[in-house]
């Protein structure tokens, strides 16, 4: 939204300020405001971060581990359990309803980002950053 802003106030520069060397100050001052904005809001952001993973309670730093549990819970039942179940079953002579499925695709994106941020964690605890 800036950035739509952003050229039609420094055409107005022209106008209104005649001094070059303080117009081009001002219309580059307004050309990197939602770069400044977006980088604020970026470090904001990694203080909330640095914060959670400080905290000692697993209901503000302990989102990440359950991500990750529920993720291998799932692969666990998907290619282990379901089919020892179904084995089973089977060899009891029982019959099964139909076990319930996973969504692969978004189960394999979300642990390949928990997976790709528990690279980033290994790195921090290699370098002594953490715990």
């Amino acid at each position: 939204m800036l950035q739509a802003l952003i050229g039609p106030v420094t055409g107005l520069l022209d106008k209104f300020i005649p001094d070059a060397d303080e117009k081009a100050r001002i219309a580059h001052e307004l050309a990197t405001m939602s770069e400044k904005h977006a980088q604020q809001l970026a470090l904001s952001q990694i203080e909330v971060n640095k914060a959670e993973a400080a905290s000692g309670s697993i209901f503000k730093g302990g989102w990440r581990p359950a991500v990750g549990w529920v993720c291998a819970i799932a692969f666990a039942y998907h290619f282990i359990l379901k089919d020892l179940i179904i084995f089973g079953a089977s060899f009891a002579g029982a019959t099964l309803p139909k076990l319930p499925e996973f969504d692969m695709g978004t189960l394999l994106t979300v642990l390949g980002g928990m997976l790709g941020i528990g690279g980033l964690r290994t790195y921090e605890k290699q370098k002594g950053l953490t715990k």
